[in-house]
């Protein structure tokens, strides 16, 4: 939410070195998709809906140009459309990762009502810059003394610095968005619907132990909780002591590589060969 796939082109040349194809998209209203920071977050017509069936079609993409095993990875805001994306075609793909998630969170009617009313006030692309601030604020509160705003993504500097100076990420999200954020939630975190998640779909979630969306892994471990209660057969986990958000780019960004890349090579179907 509010950055752009192109953050993390290291991890996909790594993943590219040992024998995978990637392919990363900038969601509706995110870096090159959006294509101007005034249309930042603006996710159009259909809103979260849309932007998880855009997932969808790029899976009919990449089966069309790279016949393989499918494997699904979201991070933070991508790890939600994800949540909602193996409601609907978990079976299609071969494994899901999913990184900086959360299974549970507060408030949420509340959060509606605060968006829905900041929209009939404001309008519906104005910037959500109490709501947003308020939340980074709450998230970066538990690292004071603070040097950034952003300290809560990663205890790597350069990593945070370089986030701060990208005029692509860190923008405030619109009313609208922050609209369809909570009702994705909402409609996500149905128990009942977890129901259509294959029992057989192998599922990796990792996450910083000090990451704020997780709530320190509170949030991950409902989430784990919950696929366990509907019988998910294959389901891991890690928790990096330390680590904040954005474990891709953490300070042990290579354990965290290798730990992924371990995971995939066990869940290559048999005689599969990945060159």
């Amino acid at each position: 939410m509010g950055e752009h796939a192109a953050r993390y082109s290291r991890f996909a040349e790594f993943l590219t070195e040992n024998g995978y194809a990637v392919y990363a998209n900038d969601h509706r209203g995110h870096g090159r998709t959006a294509g101007d920071l005034c249309k930042a977050g603006l996710l159009g017509p259909g809103g979260w809906n849309s932007v998880v069936k855009d997932l969808s079609n790029l899976s009919i993409i990449i089966n069309r140009e790279n016949p393989a095993p499918l494997f699904l990875l979201g991070h933070s805001w991508g790890s939600f459309l994800v949540q909602d994306y193996i409601h609907r075609w978990g079976r299609t793909l071969q494994g899901v990762i999913l990184s900086g998630t959360n299974g549970k969170e507060s408030l949420l009617s509340v959060a509606l009502l605060i968006a829905t009313r900041s929209i009939e006030k404001d309008g519906p692309e104005a910037p959500a810059y109490k709501l947003y601030k308020s939340k980074i604020a709450k998230w970066n509160r538990q690292f004071r003394p603070n040097r950034t705003q952003s300290d809560w993504l990663s205890r790597d500097e350069h990593e945070v610095d370089e986030y701060i100076q990208d005029p692509w990420c860190g923008w405030t999200i619109p009313n609208e968005f922050f609209f369809e954020l909570v009702k994705g939630l909402r409609h996500i975190w149905i128990e009942a619907d977890d129901r259509d998640i294959p029992k057989d779909l192998p599922l990796f979630i990792f996450s910083g132990s000090e990451d704020p969306v997780g709530n320190s892994t509170k949030g991950v471990n409902a989430l784990l909780k919950r696929y366990k209660k509907q019988g998910i057969m294959d389901l891991e986990y890690k928790f990096y002591n330390g680590g904040r958000h954005e474990m891709l780019n953490e300070i042990n960004r290579d354990e965290v590589y290798r730990d992924v890349l371990n995971w995939l090579e066990c869940h290559i179907p048999e005689g599969e060969v990945i060159s």
